[in-house]
């Protein structure tokens, strides 16, 4: 059995590789925008504009560590903001306990995140990002609560929030 999953591994990872540069990430949602011109920084500005940790996440497509975050704890009333570019991306009575470790909310403020298909699991995930600077904040799953149904499980480093 052990030989039968390491074979198909084996197979299987350099196919789903190949596959990711052949289907290249595309937009999911009609709703996705391009992004704005003025957030097109080079590598160099946002090094300079977040923090090391924030330009993994939002520039790499990095995620932090489960339960790091103190803003999956937070529940007073507001807005959650991309922390590239402070564009509102969720208000406060979208947020959830999804028990993943991470912030997590039932649904965007329209036209703020696009998606597009990840690979990097091997799995495809969709992925979503600003849509005004185009920062990387994590993914949509559909296993959230009604009325959507969906979990956008959001980086809490690449957020920042304001109280009402």
């Amino acid at each position: 059995m052990n030989q039968f999953l390491s074979r198909r591994s084996f197979i299987l990872i350099p196919i789903m590789s190949i596959l990711k540069f052949i289907l290249k990430p595309y937009k999911v949602f009609a709703s996705s925008e391009t992004l704005d011109e003025d957030w097109n920084l080079s590598k160099k500005e946002w090094k300079n504009k977040l923090s090391p940790e924030s330009y993994y996440i939002l520039r790499e497509e990095g995620t932090e560590r489960a339960f790091s975050s103190k803003l999956n704890n937070e529940k007073r009333k507001g807005i959650f903001y991309c922390a590239g570019c402070n564009q509102p991306l969720f208000k406060s009575d979208t947020k959830f306990d999804s028990g993943t470790g991470w912030p997590s909310f039932w649904e965007p403020i329209k036209g703020s995140v696009e998606t597009k298909v990840d690979f990097k699991l091997i799995v495809p995930r969709t992925e979503y990002h600003c849509s005004r600077c185009g920062g990387h904040q994590g993914h949509v799953f559909n296993d959230g609560p009604l009325p959507t149904g969906k979990r956008y499980c959001n980086n809490g480093l690449a957020l920042r929030f304001v109280p009402d």
